[in-house]
């Protein structure tokens, strides 16, 4: 009788351990990028890719890379929480790869620049095969996009020039500009931090709205938009400056200026609001 009750043990033991959540660490070989890009996959428990499930795309910052969310800002623990208190739906997140922690030799960053045509490898390789292979987003209304800094930037500007393709934007401590030279770089063609800073002028959020026409304003209203920034954070008057521009633009946005700085402290807690935002502008 005690074998057959560690037995019916051991077997619940295992069925709980596979039924968690999981982080999953994938990769895809990218022609547009000429290498193969690592990406991480969180499933929730239960995960069967017989069902479909909304995506969030949670995008990391500069000095960064795809395994930050897990280990620095506790994402999957975060998540389960929430998906267990019912404050979110069941959903894949998906963390890509956008550099290098060595800013300086290799190119970071989510625009396009020379030798790197990372929003291109974004929609037109790695967002399709992502969605086909765990079975989640497919449209607008399925899929949402967040980050971090560099990662809230790409949110923004993502968004903006692709309203069609995300159902809620939630940009963290968002580098949306760089005409302050918020990023300093040693100015050198040689210094991919250089190209780096560079595209972010180049692709600024609020020139952005600056040059919209009114078709556009209007696609952009379709997606709820949420800005977060830290109130002691060294690039806090971007944020601002970008609500204000998005309110006068009379684009809804929502703005949280919290006690923080541009940390992982202050991203980890980020995720409290901003999953169950997305969640919330999922559609049924």
């Amino acid at each position: 009788m005690k074998r057959i009750v560690m037995i019916l043990c051991l077997m619940a033991a295992g069925a709980a351990a596979w039924a968690q959540s999981k982080i999953v660490t994938d990769s895809i070989q990218s022609a547009k990028l000429g290498c193969e890009q690592k990406y991480n996959v969180y499933l929730p428990q239960g995960y069967s890719p017989e069902r479909h499930y909304p995506v969030v795309y949670l995008l990391h910052g500069l000095y960064g890379c795809y395994s930050d969310w897990d280990s620095k800002g506790r994402m999957q623990d975060v998540a389960d929480l929430l998906i267990r208190s019912g404050e979110i739906c069941e959903m894949v997140i998906v963390m890509p790869n956008a550099g290098d922690t060595d800013v300086h030799k290799y190119q970071n960053g989510y625009f396009n620049v020379k030798d790197w045509p990372y929003e291109d490898f974004f929609f037109q390789e790695f967002l399709p095969a992502v969605e086909s292979k765990y079975n989640c987003g497919g449209v607008k209304g399925q899929r949402a996009i967040m980050g971090l800094s560099m990662g809230g930037g790409g949110t923004v500007a993502y968004s903006q020039r692709h309203p069609d393709m995300f159902s809620s934007a939630y940009a963290m401590s968002a580098w949306l500009d760089n005409r302050q030279d918020d990023v300093r770089s040693s100015g050198k063609e040689t210094d991919k931090l250089t190209l780096t800073a560079r595209s972010v002028s180049e692709n600024s959020t609020i020139a952005f709205l600056d040059k919209a026409d009114a078709e556009t304003l209007e696609a952009l209203r379709s997606i709820k938009w949420f800005v977060d920034c830290g109130d002691d954070d060294h690039i806090f008057d971007l944020s601002i400056y970008f609500y204000r521009k998005m309110k006068e633009k009379r684009i809804p946005c929502e703005l949280r200026i919290r006690d923080g700085v541009h940390n992982w402290e202050y991203w980890h807690t980020a995720l409290y609001q901003s999953l169950p935002f997305a969640s919330r502008n999922f559609s049924r």
